[in-house]
């Protein structure tokens, strides 16, 4: 499999997933068609399907435009164009996929996750290869795991973020390759440290990104076992980040507390900083 990335808008990401052995492509979250075709046409591949993480405008808002040209050539008025998601939200679908279902792009395998937090419809595409099957998996992530963060939780809860990161996305293999929904890997690395400070992979990582960011380059991909290694959303049951929650937010009892409640504090404290902590000591 080939993966091209497509930037667009301000910091999202859309992709070209690319089966070499047949030519055919799908689209994930195509935003903006314009940047898709291009990348198809330089790439000479034939779009057949369209895969969606999630509903929100800056993931799902080039379907419908995006269909409509694909199905203007002469090679789609047979063959309708696969709308892939699990979401009735999700504009033009045309099958919305349950856990763990699959369907082919070619040679290519792909399993439907779902995985709610960020909105109660997120699934993540994993991606294997049938004819090269030493080749790592792919994850699309969307707006569920980004590289050193995860997704706000508007529609789902820190329990359904810890299951969706630490149950689903753990159970693949670390080599997978992460494919996220958005360039935040420098602002996301940069919470991180201040939860894990003497973390001297995190520490490097983040190095790394502001280095790429300077020299114009994305960050994308990164891997499950990377994650594992600096995402503290993925090591909530390290001591080290339930100690660095309390020295640099002030939030206590964290110590015996479930892997959830450390998740919401997590969050909080990215969404708030400082005082995140002080909000919940207000409402006591």
């Amino acid at each position: 499999m080939r993966i091209v990335p497509v930037p667009v808008h301000q910091d999202n990401y859309a992709y070209l997933l690319i089966d070499p052995a047949t030519g055919e492509a799908a689209a994930v979250d195509p935003a903006q068609v314009p940047p898709i075709l291009e990348a198809a046409e330089r790439e000479k591949v034939n779009i057949t399907t369209i895969l969606t993480t999630h509903h929100h405008w800056d993931h799902a808002d080039g379907n419908t435009e995006l269909v409509t040209r694909l199905q203007a050539e002469e090679h789609h008025r047979e063959t309708p164009v696969l709308v892939v998601g699990g979401d009735k939200r999700i504009p033009e679908l045309t099958r919305e996929f349950a856990h763990d279902e699959e369907l082919a792009l070619g040679t290519l395998r792909i399993r439907v996750l779902k995985t709610p937090g960020h909105t109660l419809g997120h699934v993540l595409y994993y991606v294997t290869d049938t004819v090269s099957p030493e080749q790592p998996g792919a994850l699309f992530t969307g707006d569920t795991l980004f590289i050193g963060g995860c997704g706000r939780f508007f529609e789902g809860t820190p329990a359904q973020m810890h299951h969706a990161l630490n149950t689903v996305v753990r159970s693949l293999p670390e080599s997978t390759e992460v494919w996220c929904g958005h360039e935040y890997t420098v602002a996301n690395l940069s919470f991180a440290l201040t939860v894990e400070p003497h973390n001297a992979v995190l520490q490097e990582k983040l190095k790394w990104a502001i280095a790429q960011r300077e020299a114009g380059k994305c960050t994308i991909p990164s891997t499950i076992g990377d994650e594992l290694a600096f995402n503290p959303f993925m090591r909530v049951e390290q001591a080290s980040v339930r100690e660095g929650l309390y020295n640099e937010y002030g939030v206590d009892g964290l110590k015996e507390a479930s892997d959830e409640e450390v998740m919401k504090w997590l969050r909080l404290c990215k969404n708030d900083g400082k005082a995140a902590a002080l909000k919940q000591k207000t409402k006591k």
